[in-house]
């Protein structure tokens, strides 16, 4: 019989700005939220071989590259890169648009300083 597994959602901890102290020493001051958040993003969409794969041929391209060429090389259909592309959008390292009835990938014009970091990564 299958399992039903429920799905939680996980919010980080709440964060005590007033201390000045750990219990064994010093400790920095937290990331303005925003800011832990991009990276957070950031590592999700660079945890994917297949999305480390694509920033490397988007980092390398001439021209954008449509999904019928990435489904060329990868052992995937288009609904899957599709999935890949989105969340390399949504971390804010993609940008889409159409041509004609494809829609036409590239690295995002105006990434922030961390996601131009997160591409320096990648060969």
């Amino acid at each position: 019989m299958p399992t039903t597994v429920s799905r939680k959602v996980v919010e980080p901890l709440p964060m005590v700005l007033d201390r000045v102290k750990g219990c064994c020493g010093p400790v920095a001051e937290p990331l303005p939220r925003r800011d832990a958040d991009e990276l957070a993003a950031l590592g999700k969409a660079l945890a994917d071989p297949t999305r480390v794969q694509m920033l490397h041929m988007l980092k390398h391209a001439v021209a954008p590259v449509c999904v019928c060429d990435f489904t060329a090389v990868f052992e995937c259909g288009q609904p899957t890169v599709s999935h890949h592309l989105a969340r390399l959008r949504e971390a804010g390292l993609v940008q889409s648009s159409k041509q004609a009835i494809w829609t036409i990938h590239q690295l995002c014009q105006d990434l922030s300083p961390a996601a131009r970091a997160a591409l320096e990564l990648i060969p």
